[in-house]
């Protein structure tokens, strides 16, 4: 697309028009890691935030915001919200996400492993797809190393030598048109990445935004088959066993199971955000995201 996705990108005449900005890492020695995002909807005149650390699969700094004041502020030239600052250092390559108050502080880099792409292109669904309509024109999405540090409240500085998933989105985010979703990231030892979405519109209709990525490149998905084991609440993740088949015929068999749980709310919707441990048929670990959407009032976990 002819745009800068880290820059500003002007709204058209959708109400829930968004442009937003997401990193996510996990550093397994450390066991430490988090979600952290800022969202922008112009039209609407506001701005949220999530900031959400955690250690040991304890909670260890969170700020959430839904409605803040809007900024004109974007990745490109820095944009701070509550607090959290994002900025492009290297389009597309490189950002950095800090934070600075007297009871908590981080400062992490996230440089690109595999380059960040569209997985709603790549998906190969055509304008027609759900996701293109409602959820994101344009939402390319990349694996980072992340380092950097986390200094608390006490002193203690925690070192982060880490690895995870950034993206970006371009377009509207109606909620009221998904009923539920799904989705696994995971970044495995062997450098195997993965991203796999399905959704499921209000409609009944599926949408998927899914890509492999190895060997510097991401690829096709040809078939996806999505089974989560929810805990008795109906929305955070027990168990997951996912089977993904890229388009050059390899077969990527995965489990995962949870290290921390988080709950993101936008009104009528909900997400529930997760690190897992991930494991591959062959036993080859990797950690990264695991994320449910639920419709409000309760519409189900696709799994009924």
């Amino acid at each position: 697309m002819d745009l800068d996705p880290e820059g500003y990108c002007p709204a058209n005449d959708h109400p829930d028009w968004n442009q937003s900005f997401y990193f996510n890492f996990y550093d397994p020695v450390a066991d430490t890691g988090g979600f952290i995002r800022i969202g922008i909807l112009e039209n609407r005149r506001e701005t949220n935030v999530w900031f959400v650390i955690f250690r040991h699969g304890k909670p260890l700094f969170t700020r959430l915001n839904m409605n803040l004041p809007y900024t004109d502020q974007r990745l490109t030239g820095g944009v701070t919200v509550a607090g959290v600052t994002m900025e492009a250092i290297e389009p597309l390559k490189h950002a950095r996400v800090s934070f600075d108050e007297h009871h908590f502080k981080l400062a992490l880099d996230w440089t690109a492993i595999l380059p960040m792409t569209d997985s709603i292109e790549l998906s190969a669904a055509g304008a027609d797809d759900g996701f293109a309509k409602e959820i994101s024109h344009y939402h390319p999405e990349g694996t980072c190393h992340v380092r950097g540090a986390i200094t608390l409240g006490d002193g203690e500085v925690v070192d982060i030598d880490a690895k995870g998933f950034r993206d970006l989105s371009v377009g509207p985010r109606n909620w009221d048109y998904m009923r539920h979703y799904r989705l696994a990231w995971p970044i495995f030892d062997n450098g195997l990445s993965i991203v796999a979405v399905h959704g499921i519109a209000t409609t009944g209709a599926d949408a998927y935004m899914r890509m492999v990525g190895q060997n510097g490149r991401w690829t096709a998905v040809s078939a996806m088959e999505d089974r989560n084991v929810f805990e008795d609440d109906e929305m955070t993740i027990k168990s997951m066993h996912w089977k993904v088949t890229d388009a050059e015929g390899g077969v990527h068999e995965f489990t995962g199971k949870p290290l921390f749980r988080w709950f993101f709310p936008f009104d009528t919707f909900v997400l529930s955000e997760h690190m897992m441990e991930y494991t591959l048929a062959d036993g080859t670990k990797g950690y990264g995201l695991a994320e449910c959407g639920f419709r409000f009032p309760w519409a189900g976990n696709g799994e009924n």
